[in-house]
């Protein structure tokens, strides 16, 4: 163990491992005698572990796997394509939400010197009453379930004379809650920032929108990396409440095709096991793109290279030679 990791606790002697190792095998045997007592043994003995049950989803010679696995696969091309449509909408507003208060808090602060009394104060005005309409705007729909935002665009749009199929009101209605969120953690990102950034980068001229937009916002979307991806894996799961609309994705497939086998847990039991899939593949990604924005950062900030001896003996005799 590193001398690191010891300064925070006392590196345990060869009895606390033996003792740790002992009751880390013995709490995994509890957990097994408890799965089997209580999942297994009440399943089984219900049958829910038969072929009648499972057949359909993993026995190919199943007259109804070719079916159901159709089924399936229509709801899983549905839930992706909702959740890549939801994920980059509400990527693109969220960042454009984020710089907006950005500039309305910088421009709220300004006296608009140069300008005409009347006019700078009617500027500050403004610029302040915009920040409390998106501040507001900000916390209604955060505040709001995204089940009910998802209700509220299905059922008000069309009252506008909008209507789109059931997947862009699933999309909006995703759009509208994640976004305002997304908005939210780039936001911090960027006003956790060391304030001597912004203020470099007024000394060399830059704008305020310049100071945002190329120094600010990229290290925000670093920093805030993790928290970006796991908003993102929300989105995907709450592609789920397209139910809601009579949206297809996979868990109303998944309702429709237990409404006809009678099968709940096996079939729920596969979606699961697809979800799962899909966001370990989704953080997997999120770690990789975090070490390859680490290592660019570790690359950029590397200090060059030492000169070779030989450079260096060259300087250090042009420096004793003859005043």
């Amino acid at each position: 163990m590193s001398q690191q990791s010891s300064v925070l606790y006392d590196i345990p002697g060869p009895r606390q491992r033996r003792v740790t190792l002992i009751s880390s095998l013995v709490a995994v045997v509890v957990v097994l005698a408890g799965a089997y007592l209580f999942i297994y043994r009440p399943l089984a003995d219900k049958g829910q572990f038969s072929m009648e049950l499972w057949g359909p989803l993993v026995d190919p010679s199943n007259e109804n796997f070719p079916l159901v696995w159709d089924r399936i696969g229509v709801g899983l091309k549905n839930t992706l394509v909702a959740a890549a449509l939801a994920i980059v909408s509400s990527l693109v507003v969220g960042t454009l939400l984020a710089v907006l208060r950005i500039q309305l808090k910088s421009l709220a602060r300004r006296r608009f010197t140069g300008m005409a009394a009347p006019l700078a104060y009617l500027l500050r005005g403004l610029s302040w009453v915009l920040a409390v309409v998106t501040r507001v705007c900000v916390e209604v729909f955060r505040g709001l379930p995204v089940v009910i935002t998802i209700f509220f665009v299905a059922r008000g749009f069309p009252e506008f004379g909008a209507s789109f199929d059931n997947l862009w009101y699933l999309v909006i209605g995703l759009t509208v809650y994640n976004s305002v969120v997304i908005a939210e953690i780039l936001r911090s990102g960027m006003e956790g920032l060391p304030g001597g950034q912004a203020e470099a980068a007024a000394a060399i001229g830059l704008s305020p929108f310049q100071t945002t937009g190329l120094i600010l916002l990229p290290q925000a979307f670093r920093i805030m990396l993790p928290a970006l991806i796991s908003q993102l894996v929300v989105v995907l799961k709450d592609t789920s409440l397209g139910f809601i609309i009579s949206y297809e994705e996979t868990l109303n497939i998944g309702k429709q095709i237990i409404g006809v086998l009678g099968n709940p847990i096996q079939v729920y039991v596969v979606i699961a096991v697809l979800f799962i899939a899909i966001n370990y593949s989704l953080s997997k990604l999120a770690q990789y793109a975090e070490r390859r924005l680490s290592r660019g950062r570790r690359t950029t900030g590397a200090t060059p290279p030492n000169p070779p001896p030989a450079a260096l003996m060259s300087q250090a005799e042009g420096a004793g030679g003859p005043a």
